[in-house]
């Protein structure tokens, strides 16, 4: 056997072409991704302000006749300096802008005008990446999925009648609900706020339409159609209700009961229950919603109830009884809308703006005229407050998922139907949660997480973007069915009719092409539609999902013709929630794209149409949880949305404009820090400077990297890749590694999803990954004194101070490991009553015997690595420039220490297509299973896997993965439009040739290709094939059909002269008969790497692409022997996080039960847990070699007497000769007495193991 060194896949010495397998054009570049995020942010900051100090402009007194406060304009002011992007990270600041508002008070009395410009509290601002920073940490805010403002009719069965009776909501933006239905007994009925119920023409009545007359007249069409008169049958069941005075009465009484009506009050209140701007708004939306499902025409300008849309909505109802109108389905997105950044901002705004109106009322109430200005009457601190909690405590405002590029982009494109105003996910039914025929290109159907909030989390399509009323639209391409008779575009169309001139002469007959010469003649008639065989164009519509339900739509991949006409008789469409096949005439519209269906985590999934959904869910959402690694390789068998997203994630750097380098550097700046740039002079002789950002920490932990792609004095063109970022190569997403992959079973080390891993990823470091930690220590002042950073530590030996300077900071490029002092701290101790020997010390040393308390940062338990960085903040003082700390701080010191991880036993691996396990061993490489060259392989998956999880992509993404790496080429397969089985077969037997020729390049130079294409070309031809005709790409099936053959011909079966089906069958005998595998089947012979010996059978090889996940085993991984306990039951406290120990639960007690382990089980229960007592004389025994004592009483069992004994029931412990056992005295008096008595001559060593007990 002979070992191989191979050069890793990773292909990033040159870039190389990717090979598309895809078939269709493509007709519309991917959006902007972040698009919804920013454009919501700056609508908010242009207009929504703006409407908000409208709708509170002017505030007027109480009396309404001393003041008046008016907003008139506001402006966004520079960020403060210092409060850089950068800087805010660094310093856990906001990144924010001051508002300023320019207000007018009109003092009528005098008719005095004050103006001043009012700052209104520093607003957060949004980065370019569409996000924000809020001390110190991104955060994105989600977008809100929402039932739409508007009127919604239901349909249920009445359980006696058997028939559908409707009911219907009509919800706005701010306001009462209104409520309408019907009863078995056909009486339709209201509610306002789902309050009492109120006959329907009892609220008509209130509205204006006083007489039975006017009621009548309104529906007289109804009623006469229908088989049961409801508004008649409604009028019988009105009592004494004859006119509109009554109706507004009997209104009142039931919505405000106890209190005594009058005509004015009842009227009052209809008013500002519907037609009342104030208290009443259905939004744009709701107007836009309302007008388009009642068939109306109202201004959607006009926000309020009209009396035509309760009149509409009571027609509406009587049709759907009727079974002439349809129904609502409160799951189409046509009735869900979007809430994006901007109006949940503007939402919280609205909040404070309310409050501060409340207040500037107030206010005016009880100051002077004369003394009083804009500035007196202003309290900014509400909106400063509803900002804040929106920003900080907003269920929708969440701390971004930063662990790769990808991660970021699609947090920013999630929508949430949970939140202020959404749905529970206790409330949440199975309905809500399913894939609705809808959400076809505007909310994927794959990715949502698998808890609790299946479903109610989702994401955008790819392709899809929010229109101004917040409806998700998605884009299609229109199909035309005829033509102007002046369109330039007639020419060469074929017409379905006879067409002729204006003296009735035939100018072309149906069926026939329009030539250049009749499209002229055409020109020159009047203008008439020309109708033409319908033919599919580049213009674009995007429709929301209630328009779109009217359309019959062909599929993107329904074969086109060079005239981009139909090809087929019959077209594969769909038409709102079912599926036709129709002719072409019929077909109004086209999908652009097979992926616009689902998001850019699953479009970044190849093969994903041979996946089960449940499992590509799992693939889509494990990408977002892959690990940047140290050397990053794009995949070879890739989608193309990997350049998308990495672009769209803003984590890669472009070129804005064409230019050349003209520095690359990293300078250090006025405050120490250091900038790494590439500066790049255009061709227009302007600069720009591009910073990099270079192993800065993400929320998760892991590290973002920057490296440049680009060369001081190289030419850059317009959107070239000027430096990668962590997860990316050559500007693609790259979350993990190109591994060669068996799938076998090894000594049952990949059982249930285990991971067999070659040595050669750690030894390479090809799944190793940096993960950076920071550390904070502030210096304040205490009541005792202030607290000293320092180097001077009581008690601590220079051996631990070693790696700390002169200040007492550890120095940048120390190697620490737990409990490493980072940065020393001494705090004042509290003055204690001295003895006479402290006494003595004190008048000799003086001062400098004073008490402090190491209070030092320390390396946690369980971290270590290496320190990257360390800043240092000093409070200004009058002599020294400094820097702004909070009150009582007085200096603060931020340490990052950075951990080189390899991939150890126990990290968890996934591939693309939820294909997930835990590393289980990793094998020396030269004990792996070896291909027939020597090459051993990097993985071993279990094939069992495969089969019940049905993610049949990852094999063939195997098959593809192994002719690429063979053939030096990177695949690109889209979903929905990739490789078929024919291509990855012709793939497979153009490798397997290559490699059986020998023209395999064992050390290929910078440039050269891996294989010599002429040594195959000559291989084939001298066995009597057309070696062109194998690597001629457009003869699909043609390498699979020679490969074949000649594979039959190496094993001496003469395959020359065999047709097709012969083949087929000759391949499949020898198949089954020995242990030969055709090159179609992906399949080699491994040799054992322990013992050289081949294995049995055949086994499938090839390349697959791996990614490691966050869940990484060394953060998991814990161990305690003492630490702290709790404080009431004294048993030790549990989990990682707070140091804890391993739970002896209830079934561990049964398993050592089950043995009779009788002191075993006693020792767990009191001394190694809550015997206080016992724990500390156990710990001293052991020290002073003598023999354990008997336990004592756990605290548990104390804390239990004393419950039963402040319930009043007096508790003793007996024992069997019936004698009072003290045991239930306090535990704290023992500790006491234990410490006072003399126990051991090592006292100074006992004293210390005391207060480990204690604490």
């Amino acid at each position: 056997m002979v070992l191989i060194p191979r050069a890793p896949v990773s292909m990033s010495r040159r870039i190389v072409p990717r090979k598309s397998y895809a078939k269709l054009p493509t007709v519309l570049e991917v959006p902007n991704l972040i698009k919804v995020q920013l454009d919501s942010f700056q609508r908010f900051q242009e207009e929504g302000i703006k409407q908000l100090l409208e709708e509170i402009s002017p505030i007027k007194d109480l009396t309404g006749n001393r003041l008046e406060l008016s907003f008139i304009a506001y402006e966004f002011r520079e960020p403060r300096p210092g409060h850089s992007e950068q800087e805010c990270h660094e310093r856990d600041q906001t990144y924010s802008a001051p508002l300023y508002v320019k207000v007018r008070l009109l003092v009528k009395d005098t008719g005095e005008i004050k103006e001043q410009d009012l700052f209104f509290g520093d607003i957060p601002l949004m980065t370019s990446k569409g996000t924000f920073i809020t001390s110190g940490a991104e955060r994105v805010v989600v977008s809100q999925l929402l039932r739409s403002p508007g009127v919604y009719f239901t349909r249920e069965e009445d359980p006696v009648s058997g028939r559908y009776l409707c009911q219907a909501k009509l919800i706005p933006t701010r306001g009462a609900w209104l409520e309408f239905e019907t009863s078995n007994r056909y009486v339709l009925s209201t509610k306002i706020d789902g309050k009492r119920k109120i006959p329907i023409t009892t609220l008509l009545r209130a509205i204006g339409y006083g007489s039975d007359d006017d009621i009548n007249k309104l529906f007289e069409k109804e009623e006469k159609q229908s088989e049961h008169k409801y508004i008649s049958i409604t009028m019988e069941r009105e009592p004494n209700i004859k006119n509109k005075k009554d109706a507004m009465l009997d209104i009142y009484k039931k919505l405000h009961p106890g209190e005594l009506p009058s005509e004015a009050n009842a009227e009052k209140l209809i008013h500002n229950l519907f037609f009342d701007p104030a208290r009443y708004d259905l939004g744009n939306v709701g107007r836009y919603k309302l007008n388009k499902r009642l068939g109306v025409d109202i201004s959607l300008k006009e926000r309020t109830l009209t009396r035509e849309d309760i009149v509409e909505i009571i027609r509406h109802i009587i049709l759907i009884n009727n079974g002439k109108d349809h129904s609502d389905d409160i799951d189409h997105l046509g009735n869900r809308r979007v809430r994006t950044v901007g109006e949940l901002v503007q939402t919280q705004f609205r909040i404070g703006f309310l409050r501060l109106e409340q207040v500037v009322r107030e206010r005016m109430s009880i100051i002077g005229t004369e003394a009083v200005t804009p500035s007196a009457l202003v309290n900014i601190r509400p909106i400063v407050a509803a900002v804040r909690e929106f920003f900080g405590g907003s269920q929708l405002s969440q701390f971004m998922d930063q662990t790769n590029p990808l991660a970021e982009l699609t947090h920013k494109r999630r929508l949430s139907a949970m939140g202020p105003g959404g749905l529970s996910r206790d409330r949440a039914g199975f309905e809500v949660r399913d894939v609705h025929f809808s959400h076809y290109g505007r909310i994927c159907p794959i990715e949502t997480p698998e808890g609790p909030n299946i479903g109610l989390i989702g994401s955008l399509a790819t392709y899809s973007i929010i229109n101004e009323y917040g409806f998700i639209e998605t884009p299609y391409r229109k199909v035309v069915h005829e033509l102007s008779s002046k369109d330039k575009k007639l020419a060469g169309r074929t017409v379905t009719e006879d067409i002729l001139d204006e003296k009735g002469k035939t100018l072309i007959k149906a069926e026939a092409v329009i030539t250049t010469e009749i499209a002229e003649k055409l020109a020159k008639l009047k203008s008439k539609k020309i109708k033409v065989v319908p033919f599919v164009t580049d213009e674009i519509i995007y429709l929301p999902a209630d328009e779109e339900d009217r359309y019959v739509i062909a599929q993107a991949n329904a074969p086109l013709d060079e005239n981009n006409q139909f090809k087929e008789q019959r077209i594969e469409a769909r038409l709102a929630d079912g599926y036709l096949l129709e002719e072409p005439a019929k077909i109004e519209l086209m999908d652009v794209t097979p992926k616009q269906v689902v998001s850019v985590a699953t479009a970044l999934t190849p093969f994903l149409e041979h996946n089960d959904a449940n499992r590509a869910l799992m693939g889509a959402n494990m990408q977002r949880q892959a690990v940047p690694l140290l050397r990053p390789q794009a995949p070879l068998v890739a989608t193309g949305m990997e350049m998308e997203a990495a672009k769209h994630s803003r984590q890669v750097v472009f070129a804005e404009k064409a230019g050349t380098v003209t520095e690359m550097a990293g300078n250090i700046d006025e405050k120490g820090n250091t900038k790494y740039r590439i500066t790049i002079t255009h061709d227009d002789k302007t600069t720009k400077n591009y910073d990099l950002m270079k192993f800065v920490r993400t929320n998760q932990g892991t590290c973002i990297n920057q490296r440049p792609l680009v060369n001081k004095g190289e030419r850059v063109e317009v959107g070239q890749v000027l430096a990668d970022s962590s997860a990316t190569e050559n500007g693609e997403l790259a979350l993990g590694q190109n591994v060669t992959v068996a799938f076998m079973s090894w000594e049952g080390y990949n059982f249930e999803d285990a991971i067999i891993l070659s040595s050669r990823m750690v030894e390479e470091d090809m799944f190793t990954s940096i993960h950076i930690n920071k550390h904070e220590v502030e210096a304040r002042d205490t009541k005792l004194g202030p607290e000293e950073i320092t180097r001077d530590i009581p008690n601590v030996g220079e051996e631990s101070l070693r790696e700390l300077d002169e200040d007492g900071i550890i120095r940048i490029g120390a190697e620490v490991m737990p409990d490493d002092t980072l940065v020393g701290k001494i705090t004042p101790k509290g003055e204690t009553e001295l003895s006479a020997e402290e006494k003595l010390l004190r008048a000799i040393f003086g001062e400098k015997a004073r008490e402090v308390k190491d209070t030092s940062l320390r390396v946690p338990h369980g971290e270590w690595g290496k320190v990257i960085n360390v800043k240092v903040y000093t409070r200004k003082d009058s002599k020294n420039g400094g820097d702004d700390l909070p009150a009582g701080v007085n200096q603060w010191v931020q340490v990052w220490i950075a951990q080189k991880r390899r991939v150890s036993v126990g990290d968890k691996l996934a591939g693309r297509h939820g294909n997930k396990g835990v590393i289980s061993i990793i094998a020396p490489k030269e004990d792996m299973p070896f291909l027939p060259d020597g090459t051993p392989v990097d993985i071993i998956l279990d094939p069992i896997g495969v089969p019940s999880r049905m993610n049949i992509g990852q094999v063939l993404e195997t098959h593809l993965g192994w002719a690429a790496q063979l053939l030096g080429f990177r695949a690109l397969t889209p979903v929905f439009d990739g490789a078929n089985d024919l291509a990855i077969e012709d793939a497979l037997c153009r490798a397997w040739i290559v490699q059986q020729s020998g023209a395999i390049d064992p050390n290929p130079g910078e440039n050269k290709e891996p294989f010599n294409k002429e040594v195959a070309i000559n291989w084939v031809n001298e066995r009597g094939y057309d070696g062109k005709a194998v690597f001629n790409e457009k003869l699909n099936g043609k390498a699979r059909e020679i490969g074949l053959r000649l594979w039959l011909e190496e094993l001496n079966i003469s395959a020359k002269k065999l047709g097709s089906e012969e083949l087929e069958k000759t391949i499949e005998k020898v198949n089954a008969e020995g242990r030969f595998s055709p090159p179609t089947y992906g399949k080699v012979i491994l040799n054992d790497g322990r013992t050289g010996e081949p294995f049995d059978q055949p086994v499938t090889v090839g390349s697959i692409y791996m990614m490691k996940l966050i869940h990484l085993v060394e953060d998991k991984v814990h161990a305690r022997s003492t630490g702290p306990y709790s404080l009431i039951t004294q048993q030790p406290l549990g989990g990682k996080a707070q140091f804890g120990g391993q739970r002896f639960g209830e079934m561990e007690v049964w398993a050592l039960e089950a043995y009779g382990a009788a002191y075993n089980l006693q020792e767990m229960l009191t001394i190694k847990s809550d015997d206080v007592t016992g724990r500390a004389k156990a710990y001293e025994s052991i020290i002073k070699g003598d023999d354990i004592l008997q336990p004592g009483v756990p605290e548990s069992f104390k804390v239990l007497v004393k419950e039963l004994q402040s319930l009043g029931l007096a508790l003793e412990v007996i024992n069997e000769e019936e004698a009072k056992i003290p045991a239930i005295e306090d535990t704290e008096e023992e500790a006491f007495k234990l410490e006072t008595e003399p126990q051991s001559t090592e006292e100074p060593r006992w004293k210390e193991v005391d207060k480990d007990v204690r604490d």
